[in-house]
């Protein structure tokens, strides 16, 4: 069986693979593709940002969740935006407040955990030291790397004050030439933000939080009215845990709890479990396509309802988790489902659009890391001779004080981020995960379903069509999805819009799979972005 890296963005693949290739695990070589793609995937993730690391230990059996989820600083109050709340964003991700305050600016910037969660990822389970993790990574900065064609669509299409590229003067100066975007393959230089890489894989993770480069984050923090003090930049919190799972026709799914979205996903797969989707043509889209698009958009619903009724940070409220991810629970879902019930997701009446990366590695002996982290959607805000940009994490928190998602200090709010494993017999068989905002758990649903259900390599499974319910009770679904087939939903009751992409730039899956009898293993990334499969 030979290792494999599948991630969005081509470089840090290559970088990772060269990890597996020099002798490193799927630790080692998780942690390099992710400090290369805090270089080259600009706004998607960063050394300031937040996720979710789901590692497996094949050896041993030991599988753990890493959590660290950006944290609200000590002078965020549940009532801080109360006033200027103006509606929940139509993509389900993201609270548009005036002036944007929680989304741009220094107050929408969390403590992030994310160089933390990667040393503690590095000392229980990697086999390199810290500086060769992060060395690949330094090149790509100091001497710079070439725009994605995929990127540069992206940055003109949204254009610089969308994409937050000249909120600071600092920003300015290093993602725009003369005030303008750079295009495809034109070289960005981030000497900055390399220069900060050397010293933290010199100096460890503590420089990051209290030596040289935290007080110069925490002096600007201060400067700007933020809400985090010193004291909060200086601690950190990451959780450890164990991950949630749950039984789907003889596989195990295993996916992390609160405040991520695996305890969403967990649930999904008990409602889907009671019905054959196996016996419905998703594959070739033909009739009996509809009552897999109905199924599925109703379980999807149904579990998106209970998310935003009960699911919060559980170190600040008491989700019933037991409860949510219950096959007792799940099947008083599908009697409400079978008796036609209409369900919606309740939400306060604007697209907003998450930046987010993704990684899914194995090595030869089995040992496998799923992990997504983030920027959310990026602050803007750059310090001065640090070169990187800080996380807007406040800018899902639900503004209106009494709710599971409502702001405290020290609370993270919830995510749709949900790093994968599927067993089989005690046996890994899928690594999966997805950038995409709150679609991240739906698009990692349809990646497992479309392998287990309707047998597809990963290939296919991440390149299918796919459906999305966010807001309401309405279906989103991509143009290649026909309209007849959308046409027969609705006389389901269910509200479709159709995108009017064929290729939405919805969640991003990145999976592998492994057949264990064989030892081959199988890669696909999701050809909506610039990403890659390869194996070492």
């Amino acid at each position: 069986m030979k290792g494999m890296v599948v991630a969005p963005h081509s470089i840090a693949v290559e970088e990772g693979v060269k990890i597996l290739r020099r002798g490193g695990n799927a630790v080692d070589a998780a942690l390099t593709t992710a400090f290369v793609q805090c270089v080259v995937g600009v706004r998607n993730c960063g050394i300031a940002g937040f996720g979710s690391l789901h590692v497996y230990i094949a050896d041993s059996g030991e599988e753990k969740i890493i959590d660290f989820h950006g944290k609200a600083g000590s002078k965020a109050k549940p009532d801080i935006w109360e006033d200027i709340f103006i509606m929940e964003n139509r993509s389900g991700y993201g609270i548009t407040l005036k002036g944007n305050v929680n989304d741009r600016g220094y107050q929408s910037i969390a403590v992030s955990g994310t160089i933390k969660a990667f040393h503690e990822a590095m000392l229980r389970y990697g086999t390199m030291n810290w500086k060769e993790l992060i060395e690949p990574a330094i090149p790509y900065a100091k001497k710079g790397y070439p725009v994605s064609g995929e990127q540069a669509i992206q940055w003109m299409f949204r254009g610089p004050r969308e994409m937050k590229f000249n909120l600071t003067k600092a920003a300015e100066e290093i993602y725009l030439k003369e005030g303008n975007l750079y295009s495809a393959g034109e070289i960005l230089v981030q000497k900055d933000l390399g220069l900060t890489l050397d010293k933290i894989a010199t100096h460890g993770p503590d420089v990051f939080y209290s030596g040289e480069i935290g007080e110069k984050i925490a002096q600007d923090l201060e400067e700007h009215n933020s809400l985090i003090t010193i004291q909060d930049w200086k601690t950190p919190k990451v959780v450890i845990s164990q991950p949630l799972t749950t039984e789907y026709r003889g596989y195990t799914i295993s996916s992390n709890p609160a405040p991520g979205g695996g305890i969403t996903l967990i649930e999904i797969f008990n409602i889907l479990e009671g019905y054959p989707l196996n016996q419905y043509d998703w594959s070739g889209l033909g009739s009996s396509a509809i009552d897999h698009m109905h199924l599925v958009v109703s379980a999807f619903k149904a579990a998106q309802q209970d998310r935003v009724n009960f699911v919060g940070d559980p170190a600040f409220i008491d989700v019933p988790t037991k409860k949510l991810i219950s096959k007792k629970h799940a099947s008083k879902w599908r009697e409400r489902i079978n008796a036609g019930e209409r369900i919606s997701i309740p939400r306060r009446q604007g697209n907003e659009e998450a930046s987010t990366t993704h990684i899914s590695v194995v090595d030869s002996k089995g040992n496998s890391v799923s992990l997504t982290h983030s920027l959310s959607s990026g602050s803007g805000v750059v310090t001065p001779g640090l070169g990187f940009m800080y996380n807007s994490c406040m800018n899902c928190f639900d503004p209106i004080p009494g709710h599971p998602n409502s702001i405290a200090p020290g609370k993270s709010r919830i995510t749709g981020i949900a790093p994968t494993l599927v067993f089989k017999d005690g046996e890994l068989t899928i690594v999966i995960g997805a950038p995409g905002g709150n679609r991240i758990i739906g698009g990692i649903a349809q990646g497992i379903i479309n392998i287990i259900d309707h047998r597809m390599s990963p290939v296919e499974a991440v390149s299918a069509p796919r459906i999305d319910c966010q807001w309401l009770d309405i279906v989103d679904v991509t143009r290649r999805i026909p309209s007849y087939l959308c046409d027969e939903l609705m006389r389901t009751g269910h509200k479709v819009e159709r995108s009017p992409f064929h290729y939405e730039f919805w969640p991003l899956v990145q999976a592998i799979s492994i057949n264990r009898a064989s030892g081959k293993v199988r890669g696909g990334s999701d050809p909506r972005s610039g990403g890659i499969a390869l194996s070492e």
